[in-house]
């Protein structure tokens, strides 16, 4: 279906701004790899964009950077503050000290302890409240309305969008060839929001699919309902996905470009983890596997075969005393360990 004009100047603002973002002052380009005992089980190509490789363990260092840099002179002085349930907090930390900007970053009670560290050994402070992301989003906000300070927020700004969507760029230039879908994790959607809209500007063909955690699925909701809607509880299990409503400047992209949402159980991520570890000897955090999880239920259910689909690998942070539980899981779902 064609896009109206106001579709279709949207997408370019988004490319322009995509093209022009600095992002490699500290992100690298990171491989699209083959996944082939995936690939050979699913019957399709699989390939996996390896973001779990940044420096930060996570792409979310491209948006992070990307909002950092462009702050006013004044912006940087007074310093910067954000909440994050750890891997935008991590990139925040990094882009803030390459800037020479004091943040804070506010982080739920429950996150995982390696994101907290990652945090502050990158010189910023972190403070701990609430149970889950919502409550240190709110905490957040009124810390910045106190202190003056600039809320960066995780993935509803436009700048952030446009560092996310560097991954399109590099995926749509490593991968000339024949391209059937993208997955992409959601959990505030700023990285499908930005993917979607460099990939269907350029080849509209291209299916994007984003893949929820049954437990904070917002995107799928605000889908159906055609309008945000805010969830009345979220699971942590997918830490980094654990958001409650998408994002206003993110949906505005992804109520057209979306082609459509899957929602994964918590077993399906562990068994998805273990699939990535098979291939890559590389332990993918439950975000971060959404989009193979994603893969392997879309293949099971539309039988697709001789495709090529890219899974977003988002990210790697995940505490080690976890990994018992996941291989326990992956187990029971019949991935053996």
């Amino acid at each position: 279906m064609p896009y109206t004009p106001e579709q279709q100047t949207l997408l370019e603002h988004y490319v322009k701004k995509i093209l022009a973002a600095p992002v490699y002052d500290v992100a690298v380009r990171t491989p699209l790899q083959a996944a082939p005992a995936l690939s050979e089980t699913l019957g399709n190509r699989i390939l996996l964009k390896r973001e779990d490789l940044q420096p930060t363990f996570s792409f979310k260092i491209r948006g992070a950077y990307n909002r950092l840099v462009q702050l006013s002179d004044e912006q940087k002085a007074l310093g910067v503050i954000t909440a994050s349930a750890g891997n935008h907090a991590q990139g925040v930390a990094l882009a803030a000290r390459e800037l020479g900007i004091a943040a804070t970053i506010v982080m739920p009670a429950t996150t995982p302890e390696l994101k907290v560290l990652g945090v502050r050994s990158r010189g910023a402070e972190a403070l701990l409240h609430g149970a889950s992301f919502p409550f240190a989003l709110t905490h957040a906000l009124q810390l910045a309305v106190q202190s003056g300070r600039t809320f960066v927020s995780p993935f509803d700004d436009p700048d952030v969008i446009a560092g996310q969507g560097t991954v399109a760029m590099e995926i749509l230039r490593q991968h000339q060839g024949p391209l059937d879908a993208i997955f992409v994790p959601v959990g505030g959607g700023g990285l499908i929001a930005g993917i979607a809209a460099y990939v269907k500007y350029l080849r509209p063909q291209v299916r994007i699919i984003g893949v929820e955690s049954e437990h904070s699925a917002c995107l799928q909701a605000a889908m159906q309902a055609g309008a945000r809607v805010v969830l009345p509880e979220v699971g942590t299990f997918a830490d980094g996905v654990a958001v409650a409503q998408i994002g206003a400047f993110g949906f505005e992209v992804c109520r057209f470009c979306v082609d459509e949402v899957i929602t994964v159980s918590n077993d399906e991520l562990c068994a998805a983890i273990k699939n990535i570890y098979d291939d890559t000897r590389s332990i993918t955090e439950p975000s971060g596997a959404l989009a193979v999880a994603g893969i392997k239920q879309y293949v099971a259910r539309t039988a697709a075969r001789g495709q090529t689909l890219v899974a977003i690998d988002s990210g790697a942070n995940i505490n080690f005393d976890s990994l018992r539980h996941v291989a326990e899981r992956a187990a029971a779902c019949g991935v053996p360990a």
